[in-house]
C-alpha cells in the first residue's frame, strides 16, 4: 500500500488551556507512545512527518481578521480577559492562556500539513491527530476550539487545488464550526453524525440544517439517540454516506474522527466501543479509495477518556489508515504505568471485548429512532442531490 503520513510535532501538545480543562493534550502523547510501541508509525511507509505553523493569511481565509488580532492579543497579554470576552475567549470553555495563537496555528498547519502530502502525492492518506477543531466560528471560539484548522483545511484545497470537498464528522458533538462556515458553498458537501444537540452541546445539528443559496443541500446532519452503539451508529452511516458520495464525487475526503461516543467518555451519552473507530476508518477508506483516488485527511477531534480510550481507538484509527488489523494485545508494562499516572483501571487490549460493557437502556428503542432520523435525512436531502452535478 502507499505511504501513510502522520502528522506530528511534540509542539503540538502546547494547545492546552488549564491544567484541569477536559482538553487534555496528554491524550496525543500517549497515543504517540502507543503507536510507537507498537512499531506502527516512523518507517518508511508510515512517516511521522513535522508540520508546519498556518499563516496568518491561511487562518484569514476563513476567520474575521479582528478575531485573529484579538486572539494574538490575547496570546501576549491574557491577563485582561474582559477585552477577548466579545470573540468567546475566556469563557470555561476556551481560557484565554499564555501563546494560544502559535498554538493554534501549529493546530491548523498539522492538518494543512496532511492535505499537503495527500494532495501532492506524497502519501495516499494522512492523519493530523491533533486537528479537528470543529466548533471555531468565524470571529468567536468555540467548545475548546481557537481555530478552525478544517475549515481552513477545506478553503486551501478548494484555493489551491479547486477541489470539491466531502467533509465526514462521527464526532459526538455536531460539527458546527464547519458547517457554518460552509453553509452556503456547494463546493462542500458537510455530513456530521453526532448525538442529537437537544440533549448535547452545540445544540445544533438537526436534519432541517441543509444549507443555505447556492449550498442548500450541501449540509446533511444525522442526530443520534443517546445511548447508540456501534450497530446502531454504522448501520445509520451505512444507509446513508455512500450513496451521498456516489452522488457527490468527491476529489478528497476529510475526516473528522473524534472518539468522545466511546461509552467511556465523561462529556457524552452515546455508548460506541473502540472497534467502531477501525470499522468507521475503513468504510470511509473504502468511499476514498473508490471515488478520490485514495485521498483521504483524518483528524482527530474530541475524546476526554484520556486514558482509556484515546490511544486505543486512535491507534485502530491509524491502523485502518494503514491497511493493518493490529493485535489487541498491548504491551503489559505500558498498561501498568498508564494505571499507576492515571489511578484508573486501563484496558489492555485495543479493541473492547464485546461484553465489556452492559447493555444499554432502550436499545431497541434507541435503534428504531435513528432509523426514523435516517429515513427522515434521505426523505428531504436525496431529492436535492440529482442537482449536485449541476454546480460543478
Amino acid at each position: 500500500m502507499n505511504t501513510v503520513a502522520f502528522v506530528w510535532a511534540d509542539q503540538l501538545a502546547s494547545y492546552r488551556f488549564t491544567p484541569e480543562h477536559p482538553l487534555n493534550p496528554r491524550r496525543l502523547l500517549l497515543t504517540v507512545e502507543l503507536l510507537q510501541r507498537l512499531g506502527l508509525v516512523g518507517t518508511e511507509r508510515a512517516p511521522i512527518v513535522r508540520p508546519r505553523a498556518a499563516t496568518v493569511a491561511e487562518i484569514a481565509a476563513v476567520h474575521d481578521v479582528a478575531y485573529i488580532e484579538a486572539v494574538r492579543a490575547a496570546s501576549v497579554d491574557p491577563v485582561q480577559r474582559a477585552r477577548y470576552a466579545t470573540y468567546g475567549l475566556g469563557s470555561e470553555d476556551v481560557p484565554v492562556v499564555a501563546g494560544m495563537h502559535d498554538a493554534a496555528a501549529l493546530v491548523c498547519g498539522a492538518t494543512l500539513t496532511a492535505a499537503e502530502w495527500v494532495m501532492s502525492g506524497r502519501a495516499a492518506r494522512a492523519f493530523s491527530i491533533s486537528g479537528g477543531l470543529h466548533h471555531a466560528r468565524r470571529a468567536e471560539a468555540a467548545g475548546f476550539c481557537v481555530y478552525n484548522d478544517l475549515a481552513i483545511t477545506i478553503r486551501w484545497l478548494q484555493r489551491n487545488y479547486g477541489c470539491r470537498v466531502m467533509y465526514i464528522d462521527v464526532d459526538a458533538h455536531h460539527g458546527d464550526g464547519v458547517q457554518w462556515l460552509c453553509y452556503d458553498d456547494p463546493a462542500v458537501l458537510t455530513v456530521s453524525f453526532h448525538e442529537s444537540g437537544a440533549f448535547l452541546f452545540p445544540g445544533t445539528g438537526f436534519i432541517d440544517e441543509l444549507g443555505d443559496g447556492d449550498g442548500y443541500g450541501y449540509s446533511v446532519n444525522v442526530p443520534l439517540d443517546v445511548h447508540t452503539e456501534d450497530g446502531s451508529f454504522l448501520e445509520s452511516f451505512a444507509a446513508l454516506v455512500p450513496e451521498l458520495a456516489a452522488q457527490y464525487r468527491p476529489d478528497v475526503i476529510l475526516l473528522q474522527a473524534g472518539c468522545d461516543a466511546h461509552v467511556l467518555d465523561p462529556l457524552t451519552h452515546l455508548r460506541c466501543t473502540t472497534g467502531f473507530y477501525e470499522r468507521i476508518t475503513r468504510m470511509t477508506c473504502g468511499l476514498a479509495d473508490r471515488y478520490c483516488d485514495g485521498r483521504l485527511i483524518v483528524t482527530g477531534g474530541g475524546g476526554y477518556a484520556c486514558y482509556t480510550v484515546v490511544p486505543r481507538a486512535w491507534t485502530l484509527v491509524w491502523g485502518a489508515l494503514r491497511g493493518l488489523e493490529p493485535e489487541d494485545q498491548l504491551p503489559v508494562d505500558w498498561c501498568r504505568s498508564l494505571r499507576l499516572e492515571s489511578g484508573q483501571d486501563i484496558p489492555c487490549t485495543l479493541r473492547d471485548p464485546a461484553d465489556a460493557f452492559p447493555a444499554p437502556p432502550r436499545r431497541a428503542e434507541v435503534e428504531e429512532n435513528n432509523r426514523r432520523t435516517v429515513a427522515a435525512v434521505r426523505q428531504q436531502v436525496l431529492p436535492l442531490v440529482s442537482g449536485w452535478g449541476l454546480a460543478f
